[in-house]
């Protein structure tokens, strides 16, 4: 059951989900814009064919680029790969992106004779290169067949949340509301610690031990603490994943509040300059407007 599999984006989660379709055994072709990913990888072991040799042979391409735009581009642009693929082959597509953009895409790809899964993922970039992710999928019974492979040497986890592309999505952004308003409350309670004299590894402590806690909490406040904020996830792309949700919500009577509010404040955030710092920077734009100082 070895596939010819591509991956599009070798970034946090792109690289280690490449790595980890390696170490299960499968040829994996890697396609990235930096030439810097595009090396580690090569000397990772993993290939560099040109899209054209590569893309008539392959059973399966995993996308895990930015975002829609990017997604499209990669499977409908000038160069678009959907158009390029045998028939049979699947996409395993895992932005962040709207259910009514996986449902055209799924549609789109029919035409080509490919399937689609919709397939977001979560867990951080450990969980992508230890082949332990969650995946909350939806597609045909075929594509979850063509995709199995796939799915076993990048998930622990697999949702299969419907029979249409959609649905997948949809469970992302209920998720990503979650996860982008842990992470900013996170940042709001460290600098009310501060305020108090409670400094933020006692706050981990104590904390990660009681009922206030979250997985966000634990997973991104030992940044804070090591004054460590190179990007495993960046405050942008909570500026596109909660700015997904706001969308959503428009074609609802729903307002999501607490949403919005944090989606300000990541906004404030980047506004500061700290869109490309990882997202535990979220406290930064609360203890400047404090007064307060954190750990150096």
């Amino acid at each position: 059951m070895k596939k010819r599999c591509a991956i599009f984006g070798l970034g946090s989660m792109g690289y280690g989900m490449a790595c980890s379709l390696l170490s299960a055994g499968h040829h994996v072709t890697g396609f990235d814009i930096s030439d810097e990913r595009m090396a580690r990888f090569v000397a990772y072991g993993g290939s560099s064919d040109s899209a054209i040799d590569c893309l008539p042979a392959l059973d399966c391409a995993v996308i895990v680029v930015l975002n829609e735009a990017q997604t499209n581009e990669v499977l409908f642009g000038a160069d678009g790969i959907a158009a390029k693929m045998k028939s049979g082959s699947v996409i395993v597509s895992c932005a962040t992106i709207t259910p009514e953009a996986a449902r055209r895409n799924e549609a789109l790809c029919a035409e080509e004779s490919l399937y689609y899964l919709d397939a977001p993922i979560s867990g951080g970039s450990n969980k992508a290169a230890s082949g332990a992710l969650s995946v909350m999928a939806s597609g045909t019974p075929n594509a979850f067949k063509a995709a199995e492979p796939v799915l076993n040497a990048l998930a622990e986890t697999v949702f299969r949340l419907g029979e249409q592309a959609g649905a997948g999505s949809a469970m992302k952004s209920i998720n990503q509301l979650l996860a982008g308003v842990h992470i900013a409350v996170m940042g709001e309670a460290v600098a009310f610690g501060l305020t108090q004299g409670v400094a933020p590894e006692q706050l981990l402590s104590v904390i990660r031990k009681c009922a206030g806690t979250s997985w966000m909490l634990e997973n991104r406040l030992p940044h804070i603490v090591d004054a460590d904020y190179s990007p495993h996830s960046a405050i942008d792309i909570w500026l596109k994943d909660l700015g997904i949700v706001a969308d959503i919500s428009e074609t609802t009577s729903f307002t999501p509040h607490l949403a919005l509010a944090a989606l300000e404040r990541y906004r404030r955030a980047a506004e500061m300059g700290l869109g490309q710092e990882d997202d535990a920077a979220i406290v930064k734009p609360y203890v400047q407007e404090a007064g307060l100082t954190l750990p150096s």
